[in-house]
């Protein structure tokens, strides 16, 4: 078996035990265990479970940013859809993208040398894709924004304030579509009677 689709699947596999158990519960021998192999086999292709959880977090972070790159593309002529379908499919992504949203909040998990950099990285690529949606707007006139980064800052900041509830499952979908439309509102019309 290729090299590469065993380390894959073991990752697919890591992933599924981290989002139910947690990387702090989650051992090697449960990694093993789920793949029906010796730990010896795990030891091959990867160093321990700190390097297994960083390909976890790393594949759920391309996934993601695979998702938000199709939103981009499919809408590209309609900056208010952009921006609505960019928001839904981010926060539709926190339950399946565990560890992911896992790393990015949990304080516990800082200890790891990856995180700050994924951290990091994260936060610029999506501050650069509201850039791009909130830029296209203003080349179309669809929005009069004076700084589209700080806008972008604010509307990272917005959908954080989501993220908790989501991740733990204590709002349904059809919630989270009504918050989704009130802070869209906010955005679109601001709070001002005019």
């Amino acid at each position: 078996m290729n090299q590469d689709v065993i380390r894959d699947s073991i990752v697919n596999s890591a992933r599924d035990l981290f989002s139910r158990f947690g990387f702090k519960k989650t051992t090697m021998d449960d990694i093993a265990l789920s793949m029906r192999k010796g730990k010896s086999s795990i030891y091959y292709y990867f160093k321990g479970k700190e390097e297994i959880f960083e390909a976890v977090v790393e594949s759920e972070a391309a996934e993601l940013k695979e998702k938000l790159s199709e939103v981009l593309r499919l809408n590209s002529d309609d900056p208010q859809q952009q921006l609505r379908q960019y928001m839904a499919v981010r926060l539709q992504s926190i339950q399946q993208l565990a560890n992911f949203y896992n790393a990015l909040r949990s304080d516990y998990l800082s200890h790891l040398e990856f995180i700050d950099r994924v951290r990091e990285q994260y936060r610029n690529q999506e501050i650069h894709m509201l850039e791009v949606i909130l830029r296209l707007g203003i080349r179309k006139g669809v929005y009069e924004i004076v700084d589209p980064r700080i806008a972008s800052l604010a509307i990272v900041t917005a959908m954080q304030g989501m993220e908790t509830p989501i991740f733990l499952g204590t709002i349904q979908n059809i919630e989270i579509e009504t918050r989704l439309d009130a802070i869209l509102d906010i955005i679109f019309h601001g709070i001002i009677k005019r």
